[in-house]
């Protein structure tokens, strides 16, 4: 395991080969995850999907109203969003020893979440765009913005599931203690 660790992270290699390397570590690592870790990850993509397309009414209901239609990639910026997101909240659960939650990749992922609710949602219908920069500017400047949040929280999302699993397959470090005792004079 060691040995294929340390040749996809070689930096002598091209970034090609490096990627496909490391792509096959996290493959490998989601290969062996139990029944338990996937049916969290179904569970939190389907409650992503429902709290994420319910309020900015790509899923119709009489709570909510949206007054610009959704565009043409909003359903599949959403659906892979709710995929990552179910999968980096599975490596929480049950998490390998040695490979301990890092606060800096939960952050990755939470902020991806939260750009894809802002990528998905109806400029005009979001209230703090609305109030930063009024109906107008929210259709002329925040509307064609969107497409590059969508974007950038599929990264952050996919960065953070990357990290998680690289993290899950790396070697953990044992502390061995020492058996002999000091005497003090």
């Amino acid at each position: 395991m060691q040995r294929e660790r340390t040749s996809a992270v070689d930096p002598g290699r091209p970034p090609a080969s490096r990627l496909a390397g490391s792509l096959a570590i996290a493959g490998g690592s989601l290969r062996r995850w139990p029944a338990r870790r996937w049916w969290i990850a179904l569970a939190t993509a389907v409650g992503t999907y429902l709290v994420i397309a319910i309020p900015t009414d790509l899923i119709d209901t009489p709570l909510f109203a949206r007054a610009v239609a959704p565009t043409n990639w909003s359903w599949p910026v959403l659906a892979v969003s709710a995929i990552l997101s179910g999968l980096v909240f599975a490596t929480y659960v049950a998490y390998p020893e040695g490979a301990a939650p890092s606060r800096s990749e939960g952050r990755l992922g939470l902020a991806g979440w939260m750009i894809t609710f802002f990528a998905v949602g109806c400029p005009v219908c979001n209230k703090i765009v609305l109030l930063a920069l009024g109906a107008s500017g929210a259709l002329q400047l925040f509307g064609p913005v969107q497409p590059y949040l969508a974007g950038a929280s599929i990264i952050l999302l996919g960065w953070a599931l990357h990290a998680r699993l690289s993290r899950e397959s790396s070697c953990a470090l044992t502390v061995v203690e020492s058996t002999t005792e000091s005497v003090l004079p």
